[in-house]
C-alpha cells in the first residue's frame, strides 16, 4: 500500500467511527421537534470543530518540541529542553486560567458567539506568528539571532498571548450550548463535548505530527491559523446564541436559572455566588486534578518514549505511533461512556460519574508507577486517558451549565476550566522541577540523565496524589443536582 494511506487511513476509520457514535448515542426525548435538532446540529458541529481546531493550534507546541528539542540554541543547549517547555507551557496555561476572570463575565455579557469569533481570530493570529517565528529560525530570516538567544522568553509571550485567546474558546462552546440543551440532555453534549475534545487532540498530534515530517516545522503553526480562519467564516454565518436567535423558540432547560427572570446581576456579584457555592468549588477542585493528570500524560508520554528509546524501544511502538488517534478513540470513549451513564444511570448526576473514573485514574496511576518501564505503560496510560478526559467533558462541559445557569455560564465554566488550566500550570512546574534534563551530543543525539528510564520515576509517582484527592472530591459531589428556581407568583 502507498506510504500517504497507510498515514491517512486511520482518519477515515476514525471518522467514521464519529459519525457512528454521534448518530446511535442514546438520546433523552424533552419534546424538541425535527426541525429544531436539525438546527441545533448545525450550530454546534460548526462550533465544536472550531473548538478541536483551537486545541490543535494550542498542543501544536508539544509537536513543536520535537524539532526545536533538535536545534541548538546560541549557548549549545536544545532550543526547546523539557524544562524549557515546561516554563513555556506553564506560563501559557496560567495565563489560560486567569483569563477567565475576564472572558467568563465578557461571555456571559457577549454571547458565546462573539467569544468563539475572537477566540478563533486572536488565536489564529497568533499561531502565524508563531509560525513566522520558527520560518525564522529554520532559515536563519530576520531576527534569527534575537530568537535563538531569547528563546524561551519570546515563545512564552506569544504562547501566553495565544491562550488568552485560547480561553475563550471553552466558555463559548458551553454558553452558546446552554440555551440548546435540557439539563437531561447535558449527559450526551457531554459525551459529544468529549468527543470534540478528542478530535482536538488528534489533529494536534497525530495531523502535527504527519505535518511537521511532511510539510516542515512552520507548518504545525500556519495549518491551524489556515483552518481557524476557514471555521471563523463558517462561525459567523451560521452560529447563533439560543434558538431565539436562528427564529426558533427558546425553551425552559431546567438548570439552576431557568426561571430566572430578573434583572443580570453584576460580573462581582456573579463571582461572588460562585465562588461561595461549595458545589462550584469542589468542582474546580476536582477539575484542579483533571488539569494535572489529563497533561501530565498528554504532554509527557511522548517525550518519556522518544528521550527512553535506547533503554526502553517505546518510540516506535504503536501506542506512540498512533499517539494521537488513540488518544482522540480514549476520548470519545471516556466521553460517551460517562455521558451515557450519567443520563441513563445517575438520573443526570455527574457527581456518581466523576467519581466512577476517578476510581480507574488512582488504581491505574498505582499501577503506572510499578509498570512505567515495561511494555504495558502507552495502553496503561490511553486507558487513563479516557477515564479523565471523560471526567472533563462532564464536569467542564457539562455540570458548570448546571449549576452556573444558562444566564451565569460564562462565569461558572471560566472558574471550572480556569481551575483546569491552574491545575495544567502547576504540573507544567512540578515536572520542570523534577524531570531529567535534555542534553544532545557532538553529532546531535540525545545524551544524559534523560535517556535513563530510572531519572523518569517522579513521572508517574507525581500523579497518585492527584488522582486521591480528585476523587475525594468527586465522592463528595455524589448526589449533587441543580436546583431550578421557582417562579414567583404573579
Amino acid at each position: 500500500m502507498p506510504e500517504w494511506f497507510l498515514r491517512f487511513y486511520p482518519v477515515l476509520i476514525l471518522l467514521v467511527v464519529v459519525g457512528l457514535i454521534l448518530y446511535r448515542l442514546p438520546s433523552v426525548d424533552v419534546g424538541h421537534n425535527k426541525a429544531y435538532l436539525r438546527r441545533r446540529i448545525i450550530n454546534w458541529l460548526p462550533l465544536g470543530l472550531t473548538y478541536a481546531f483551537l486545541y490543535m493550534g494550542r498542543y501544536n507546541l508539544k509537536v513543536s518540541k520535537y524539532a526545536f528539542g533538535e536545534m541548538a540554541g546560541s549557548d549549545g543547549t536544545p532550543l526547546m529542553g523539557n524544562a524549557d517547555f515546561s516554563y513555556i507551557f506553564m506560563v501559557g496555561t496560567i495565563v489560560y486560567g486567569i483569563s477567565f476572570l475576564i472572558n467568563g463575565p465578557l461571555t456571559d455579557r457577549l454571547g458565546g458567539r462573539f467569544s468563539i469569533l475572537t477566540g478563533a481570530l486572536g488565536s489564529l493570529v497568533m499561531n502565524a506568528v508563531m509560525g513566522l517565528a520558527s520560518l525564522s529560525l529554520l532559515h536563519h530570516g530576520p531576527f534569527h539571532q534575537i530568537l535563538a538567544s531569547h528563546f524561551v522568553v519570546i515563545f512564552s509571550v506569544l504562547y501566553a498571548i495565544n491562550m488568552y485567546f485560547q480561553s475563550f474558546g471553552a466558555v463559548a462552546i458551553v454558553k452558546v450550548n446552554a440555551p440548546w440543551f435540557h439539563v437531561r440532555e447535558r449527559g450526551v453534549f457531554g459525551a459529544i463535548f468529549g468527543i470534540l475534545i478528542s478530535l482536538g487532540i488528534y489533529f494536534a498530534f497525530d495531523v502535527g505530527g504527519m505535518i511537521l515530517e511532511f510539510m516542515g516545522l512552520e507548518w504545525v503553526f500556519f495549518m491551524p491559523a489556515i483552518l481557524l480562519a476557514v471555521f471563523w467564516v463558517i462561525d459567523f454565518k451560521v452560529v447563533r446564541n439560543s434558538p431565539n436567535d436562528a427564529g426558533l423558540s427558546d425553551f425552559n432547560t431546567g438548570d439552576a436559572t431557568s426561571a430566572d427572570e430578573g434583572p443580570r446581576l453584576g460580573a462581582v456579584v456573579v463571582f461572588k455566588k460562585m465562588l461561595t457555592n461549595p458545589i462550584i468549588l469542589t468542582i474546580a477542585g476536582v477539575e484542579f486534578c483533571s488539569g494535572f493528570l489529563r497533561q501530565a500524560i498528554m504532554q509527557w508520554y511522548g517525550s518519556f518514549a522518544k528521550q527512553t528509546d535506547a533503554a526502553l524501544h517505546l518510540k516506535h511502538s504503536f501506542v506512540n505511533d498512533h499517539w494521537g488517534l488513540l488518544l482522540c478513540v480514549a476520548g470519545i470513549t471516556g466521553g460517551v461512556f460517562a455521558g451515557t451513564i450519567s443520563d441513563h444511570l445517575f438520573q443526570s448526576r455527574r457527581g456518581p460519574v466523576a467519581g466512577v473514573l476517578y476510581g480507574m485514574m488512582l488504581i491505574s496511576s498505582i499501577v503506572l508507577a510499578f509498570t512505567y518501564t515495561t511494555p504495558i505503560v502507552g495502553w496503561l496510560v490511553i486507558f487513563m486517558s479516557m477515564a479523565v478526559i471523560g471526567v472533563h467533558g462532564m464536569l467542564s462541559g457539562t455540570a458548570s451549565m448546571d449549576f452556573g445557569g444558562t444566564k451565569n455560564v460564562g462565569i461558572a465554566v471560566g472558574i471550572i476550566d480556569g481551575f483546569v488550566y491552574l491545575g495544567t500550570g502547576f504540573m507544567s512546574l512540578v515536572y520542570a522541577l523534577v524531570l531529567p534534563k535534555m542534553q544532545l551530543g557532538e553529532g546531535g543525539e540525545l545524551i544524559g540523565p534523560a535517556t535513563d528510564p530510572a531519572n523518569w520515576k517522579a513521572w508517574p509517582l507525581a500523579m497518585i496524589p492527584m488522582a486521591a484527592i480528585g476523587l475525594i472530591l468527586a465522592v463528595r459531589l455524589w448526589n449533587a443536582k441543580p436546583k431550578p428556581k421557582q417562579k414567583t407568583a404573579s
